[in-house]
């Protein structure tokens, strides 16, 4: 029996797969029922009209339309006013 372990193999080598987020529809384009609009970590742009968040915070259509992004002011729990982006699908 070796000491050594052989060469070549090391735990934890495996690369995770991307994850590809981002804007997949920019305001002016077309929209489906169920398009995604935007993939995101946390709810950085919020959903506006026909669109919802998922549970991944992705942002989809669910009515067809033109995607339009918008800013809203928005007040935080500490009582500071805050703007944050908002698509909505008109």
């Amino acid at each position: 029996m070796s000491t050594k372990l052989s060469a070549g193999k090391a735990s934890r080598s495996g690369d995770s797969n991307p994850q590809y987020l981002g804007t997949k529809l920019y305001g002016g384009q077309k929209a489906k029922n169920g398009n995604i609009i935007v993939r995101q970590r946390g709810a950085n742009i919020l959903a506006g009209k026909n669109v919802r968040l998922g549970k991944d915070f992705t942002a989809y259509a669910i009515a067809p339309g033109i995607v339009t992004f918008s800013r809203r002011r928005k007040m935080k729990f500490n009582g500071k006013m805050e703007t944050k982006k908002v698509v909505n699908v008109l």
